[in-house]
C-alpha cells in the first residue's frame, strides 16, 4: 500500500498537471517541451514534497516551471527559429495559436510575466515570488509585454468584434 505522502502527491498531480502543461504550453509554444518542463516539474516537486505538502506545492511547481524554462532558454540562445509552426494535437483554434505565435515573440520574461499575470491569473506581487524578481520589474515587463502584443492580436480580434 502506498504510503499517504505518495497518495497525497498522486493527488496533486491530479488536481494541478493540466494547470502546469498550460502554463508551459504558453511559455513554451511546443507541445513536447511544455511536456517535459513539466515532467522535470514534477520530478522536482517530488523530492520535496514532505516539505511541500502543508506549504503551497502549486507555487513551489510554479517557480521551478518559471526557473527550468529560463534556464533553457538561456542555454539555447543559438537555436535556428523557423517561421512554420508543427501540427501540435493541443488546440485547432485558431485565435489561441494565434496568441501563442504571439506570445513567442515576446522576450521570455515579458511573456512569463504576462501569462502568469493575465492567463494563470496571479497578482502582481505572486509573479514576483514566483519569478524572483521585484513588482517593479513585474509591472515593467506585464506593460511592455501586453504594448508588444496589441499589435500582433489586433488583426485577428477585429474580424471577430463584428461578427
Amino acid at each position: 500500500m502506498r504510503s499517504s505522502d505518495d497518495v497525497a502527491y498522486v493527488e496533486f498531480i491530479d488536481a494541478s498537471r493540466a494547470t502546469l502543461l498550460a502554463y508551459a504550453w504558453l511559455l513554451t509554444g511546443n507541445g513536447h517541451a511544455a511536456e517535459e518542463l513539466v515532467q522535470e516539474t514534477l520530478v522536482r516537486v517530488y523530492v520535496r514534497w514532505r516539505r511541500l505538502r502543508e506549504g503551497q506545492p502549486l507555487a513551489y511547481a510554479r517557480r521551478i516551471l518559471s526557473n527550468l524554462h529560463t534556464d533553457n532558454w538561456r542555454s539555447r540562445r543559438r537555436e535556428v527559429l523557423r517561421d512554420e509552426v508543427p501540427e501540435t494535437a493541443y488546440t485547432s483554434d485558431p485565435m489561441t495559436t494565434d496568441l501563442v505565435r504571439a506570445l513567442q515573440r515576446l522576450s521570455p520574461r515579458e511573456r512569463e510575466c504576462v501569462v502568469l499575470r493575465h492567463y494563470i491569473d496571479l497578482s502582481e506581487k505572486d509573479t514576483a515570488a514566483t519569478l524572483g524578481i521585484s513588482v517593479g520589474s513585474v509591472k515593467s515587463y506585464t506593460s511592455k509585454g501586453l504594448t508588444s502584443l496589441r499589435p500582433l492580436l489586433a488583426d485577428t480580434t477585429v474580424g471577430e468584434r463584428h461578427v
